[in-house]
């Protein structure tokens, strides 16, 4: 199973571990993994790639979470900070490439990008 979904072993021991995963177990112990089994760890590599922690991910697949909304809403607004600083370096990124200054840091176009950094505030420009 873990070959199936690229992961190493000890990666689905330890989701068995924190209560992510419950496959069954045949006669000798050994884990059968069903396609519910498969669905769950679908989700969680897909949570993962998207930013979320195991705790978030717990929360996501407890049917009986009260608090599930206030995690998504709160996983949508870190997914919402982290676009913006996407952008904020794809802008950066483009405009180095376009630069004739070899040494950015002497562009004054690249040095308002940065400026409210240095002024010590929060992100504004790329």
């Amino acid at each position: 199973m873990a070959a199936r979904f690229g992961l190493e072993t000890h990666v689905l021991r330890h989701w068995e571990d924190v209560g992510l995963l419950a496959p069954d177990r045949d006669a000798a112990g050994r884990r059968r993994y069903g396609q519910d089994d498969l669905v769950r760890i679908a989700v969680v590599v897909r949570s993962k790639a998207a930013g979320m922690s195991l705790e978030q991910i717990a929360v996501l697949l407890d049917a009986d979470a009260a608090d599930r909304h206030a995690v998504l809403e709160a996983h949508i607004a870190d997914l919402d900070r982290r676009m913006a600083d996407m952008q904020r370096s794809r802008a950066m990124t483009e405009h180095a490439l376009s630069c004739r200054a070899h040494d950015i840091a002497t562009c004054p176009r690249f040095k308002e990008g940065v400026a409210d950094l240095v002024a010590g505030r929060s992100p504004e420009g790329w």
